[in-house]
């Protein structure tokens, strides 16, 4: 088969390698706008189910990525400076270049021809493939270019946050809740090397308004974040790596492929930082395409209809509990009177999906210290954000 892929992020570079990895006479070709080198972004995030699922479908990058991961076996939520751990929570880290040039490396081996500093400005270029992988990410130009067909939906959430990184090394995935006269802010914070934590800080829409970020400089804006989290940072800075103030973009499509054009990754469907990395969603969507054309062989059409009936229903799962997550961000303010414990208790209970019983044996230190405070008797309910 001949396979032309936009887009080389993690979704579109597992792809290829899974798919020469597969049949090595396959002929593929990759676009990237960007350079091999540029370092956009930070750090990437795992949960330990994400990184091992990786083994079964490329062993050998698997054993690269994981001799290359920082590791912390815990969430701390610290709300009114008081931090609450949550045991049994294992999560990795790696510096998202780094995870890219893994993957470049991988792919050359295998034969993927790369080509960077390429922007793709018609799917026509790859006219003569048997097949087109979209995964050039939220702002895709395949998507563009076939939305009549792939339907999509573009939802801007109320939400801003802005990524940036750190010099203080945190000693696990930390979630920490301040408040100012301007009001309410997060950091997600979690250490990717030896060296660097990436930084992501967020607010509602009042806040950000009322604190007048509209009108200030990049450094002004920085300067301003490094005061909120000041106690948290311990005398470091923040850094700044085009670092800009977003808003989420909720990406949906009612078609997941059109003839022999598929989207994977962001291009298909964006998942909030706050459940867990786009890039394990990526990396799904890639070993789900390539086991399905593991299944029916060059035949185009029966392989992304399996990719779509098979990978959908666990991702509308997924996304079901990203849109919960997101709705309690956006309404944290309305939680800040909470005790620390039971602050993060609503904040784990935020999917619908889990309950007292099964977030007892994932985490029976923290439901001790929750019973502790609330008393085993009292009635179990969901987040109060719905």
């Amino acid at each position: 088969m001949k396979i032309g892929i936009a887009g080389g992020g993690p979704a579109g570079l597992y792809f290829a390698l899974l798919m020469k990895q597969l049949k090595a006479a396959h002929e593929i070709r990759l676009l990237e706008q960007n350079s091999a080198n540029a370092t956009y972004g930070w750090g990437v995030v795992f949960s330990d189910r994400a990184v091992s699922f990786l083994e079964n479908s490329a062993p050998d990058f698997h054993h690269d990525i994981k001799s290359n991961l920082e590791i912390w076996d815990k969430l701390v939520i610290l709300h009114k400076g008081q931090p609450v751990a949550i045991d049994g929570s294992v999560f990795s880290g790696i510096s998202r270049i780094q995870l890219l040039h893994i993957l470049h490396e991988h792919c050359r081996r295998r034969g993927v021809e790369l080509q960077f500093e390429t922007r793709l400005t018609d799917p026509a270029i790859f006219s003569d493939c048997d097949l087109i992988v979209g995964a050039d990410g939220v702002s895709s130009l395949v998507r563009q270019r076939y939305s009549a067909f792939f339907q999509p939906s573009l939802e801007l959430r109320s939400n801003k946050y802005i990524w940036y990184g750190t010099p203080r090394l945190f000693d696990a995935l930390s979630l920490i809740f301040r408040e100012n006269r301007d009001g309410v802010f997060v950091a997600h914070a979690y250490r990717y090397n030896q060296t660097t934590s990436a930084f992501i800080v967020e607010c509602d829409a009042a806040t950000w308004e009322k604190a007048g970020f509209a009108s200030m400089s990049d450094t002004e804006s920085r300067t301003y974040c490094e005061k909120v989290f000041e106690k948290d940072l311990h005398g470091h800075p923040l850094l700044s790596n085009k670092s800009i103030w977003i808003n989420f973009v909720v990406v949906r499509n009612r078609r997941w492929y059109h003839d022999n054009v598929v989207l994977i990754g962001d291009a298909l469907r964006t998942v909030h930082f706050s459940i867990g990395s786009g890039t394990r969603t990526a990396f799904e969507d890639a070993i789900a395409l390539a086991g399905a054309f593991e299944r029916h062989g060059e035949d185009v059409h029966a392989a992304l209809q399996r990719f779509e009936n098979i990978r959908k229903p666990s991702a509308d799962q997924l996304l079901e509990v990203a849109q919960k997550s997101v709705a309690w961000y956006e309404n944290m303010r309305c939680l800040m009177h909470l005790h620390p414990i039971a602050f993060a208790y609503d904040y784990m209970m935020r999917g619908g999906k889990v309950d007292r019983e099964s977030l007892r044996r994932k985490a029976p230190k923290f439901i001790a210290a929750y019973e502790a405070y609330a008393g085993p008797a009292r009635k179990d309910r969901h987040s109060a954000i719905k």
